[in-house]
């Protein structure tokens, strides 16, 4: 092979000299040569996965076929959500908040959505209580089965490392690791995955942020979505549908003021969820919703509402990814915008944050949206925003409060009857 390679670039080079080929042509080709020779290295340089295949199922989804049985078959978009850590073990806690608690609320409002358009099928990993049964079966069948498997690509990546054919980077987030049983059945979902040609897989988290004393809040804010390296066979099509849930998250929510968080999508190769030693063929990212103890988890009636925004805003990142439309939505991109104010409690206060954030009253000039969550908290960035707002519509005997000029001003401005 390397004299073949050595040949093959002499003869263009030559051919490059002598006027028959372009230098632009010769440095494409050899380009294409050494891409060949990373292809015929491994699993890695070849797509496992891309967007004009998703697109194209997601085209044919609503078609049925016959299979080798007689039985009549749809090729739906198979999407996989799995709420992080285990039913009843892991994940961060803040006071009373379990994430592993919160994060089977998310996902239980994700599927609910999604399963409102008919080219989905939809598979919830687990619930509070234990593992979808089809899991848990394939976990005790597959237990000795799941370590091999992840052993024979973590040689391979080994391999690969070894001869330069993959970098490894090590300048990322730090993560916890998990332990030996937790890791495994981790794997034994990417094997399943690949075995069951799921085409989307969701992990779903909350952040937390290391420091001395865990019941006081931490420093930073915000959702991010770790897609895997960009050397991983999966990683071109995660990252484009990284980036429509991504825009829509962000419209609302803030992006993680964290340093190496803060453009929102990070690339990981250690984490197992998205493919370590790419073991993942389909497109997998894990969604970190924010941090635990940021305002907006507190109070339970707030934490229901903004665990629906953000199941809503991430279906609406996969629809956009689809280029399809918002289904039985109606077009609203937040549940919020229509919810009619009542008593001025949080939950009012919290809508009236979305109407004005739809409207880019929120957060008012000067403020980012992590200094001015989406909290239902009635404090100086509301205040200032809900009076910029009254000032442009003209209206000056309800300032800093929502009396019925202004409510009516709300719904009429976000065209919400």
């Amino acid at each position: 092979m390397k004299h073949k390679v050595l040949l093959t670039a002499l003869i263009i080079f030559l051919g490059s000299v002598s006027g028959v080929i372009s230098v632009d042509t010769f440095e494409k080709t050899i380009a294409n040569i050494q891409t060949g020779m990373y292809n015929a290295a491994g699993v890695f340089f070849v797509d496992s996965i891309t967007v004009s295949s998703l697109h194209a199922n997601y085209k044919n989804a609503d078609k049925v076929s016959v299979d080798v049985n007689g039985q009549k078959v749809s090729d739906k978009i198979k999407i996989l959500i799995v709420p992080g850590h285990e039913p009843n073990y892991g994940g961060t806690e803040y006071r009373n908040l379990k994430e592993r608690d919160i994060v089977v609320d998310i996902a239980d409002n994700l599927a609910t959505i999604l399963r409102t358009n008919p080219r989905y099928e939809v598979i919830v990993a687990r619930d509070k209580n234990g593992w979808n049964p089809i899991l848990d079966e394939y976990f005790s069948r597959e237990w000795e089965n799941i370590l091999e498997w992840k052993e024979k690509y973590k040689a391979e990546m080994i391999r690969l490392v070894g001869q330069g054919l993959v970098k490894i980077h090590t300048e990322g987030v730090e993560h916890n690791s998990a332990p030996n049983d937790v890791a495994r059945r981790l794997y034994g979902i990417n094997k399943w995955t690949v075995e069951n040609n799921v085409d989307i897989a969701l992990h779903l988290h909350i952040n937390d942020n290391p420091r001395s004393n865990t019941r006081n809040p931490g420093k930073y804010s915000g959702f991010t979505i770790y897609v895997p390296e960009r050397q991983y066979s999966n990683a071109k099509a995660t990252g484009a549908v990284a980036d429509t849930v991504s825009r829509r998250l962000s419209k609302y929510f803030a992006t993680s003021n964290l340093p190496q968080e803060s453009d929102g999508i990070v690339e990981d190769q250690e984490l197992v969820a998205i493919g370590r030693h790419n073991t993942v063929d389909a497109v997998s990212m894990l969604i970190e919703y924010g941090y635990i103890y940021e305002p907006q988890y507190e109070e339970k009636d707030i934490r229901d509402l903004i665990v629906k925004e953000y199941a809503l805003s991430t279906y609406l990142g996969i629809q956009d990814f689809f280029g399809a439309p918002n289904a039985k939505i109606d077009g609203a991109d937040s549940f919020l915008l229509s919810q009619k104010l009542t008593h001025g409690g949080p939950t009012d206060i919290l809508a009236v944050q979305f109407i004005l954030a739809h409207k880019g009253y929120y957060p008012p000039s000067g403020k980012t949206k992590n200094e001015c969550g989406m909290t239902g908290i009635l404090g100086p960035c509301t205040l200032t925003a809900l009076q910029k707002f009254q000032h442009d519509q003209g209206i000056s005997d309800e300032t800093g409060r929502v009396g019925e000029k202004t409510q009516k001003a709300l719904y009429t401005v976000t065209s919400i009857q």
